[in-house]
């Protein structure tokens, strides 16, 4: 990933809680971006404030935005070129509405007392974000692990193909 002084060729800083982490069934995308030279694995990083994370229906991971709630959320941190950024929140759904790319300061877990780094995270979109937190009883994760993992439901095998995420969303959220 080259550097200049154009913001289209530096390289943007995510933060992986779930299914893009190393190990997780998402992975598989961080790792062709990898090998794309779109994408380089930065270090184990965890967010400066604490934060919800909860599983929401299918088992996906959902940082949700409300800062002092929650723990604070492991995760790992990647350099992502544009082109890879877009490859990225084409799966996150962004231009839907599933999730939202914000801002997110973290420090690096193998360092204590270094200066908070700058990144974006995916958080729930905040049409619904809260309204998970709620459900969820208000009780959330330090971090998505295999345990997590084991309900996730890949997109091809879960029911009602023809419905779009945000539907399952809400019929998670109203407790149907």
């Amino acid at each position: 990933m080259a550097d200049s002084s154009d913001d289209d060729s530096k390289p943007h800083l995510i933060f992986s809680y779930g299914t893009l982490k190393r190990g997780f069934h998402n992975h598989k995308l961080t790792k062709e971006l990898i090998s794309q030279d779109d994408a380089v694995f930065i270090g184990p990083y965890i967010t400066r404030h604490t934060y919800p994370l909860v599983c929401g229906p299918y088992g996906l991971p959902y940082l949700i935005n409300l800062p002092g709630s929650g723990h604070r959320i492991k995760g790992e941190l990647y350099a992502v070129s544009t082109p890879g950024l877009a490859r990225f929140d084409e799966l996150e759904g962004t231009s839907i509405g599933h999730y939202e790319r914000l801002p997110v300061e973290l420090v690096n877990v193998d360092k204590d007392g270094v200066v908070p780094v700058e990144a974006e995270a995916y958080f729930a979109h905040r049409s619904f974000g809260e309204a998970m937190w709620e459900r969820s009883g208000k009780e959330g994760l330090s971090q998505f692990t295999e345990i997590e993992a084991t309900r996730y439901v890949k997109r091809q095998d879960r029911p009602h193909q023809g419905r779009n995420i945000l539907e399952d969303v809400r019929h998670f959220v109203s407790g149907n």
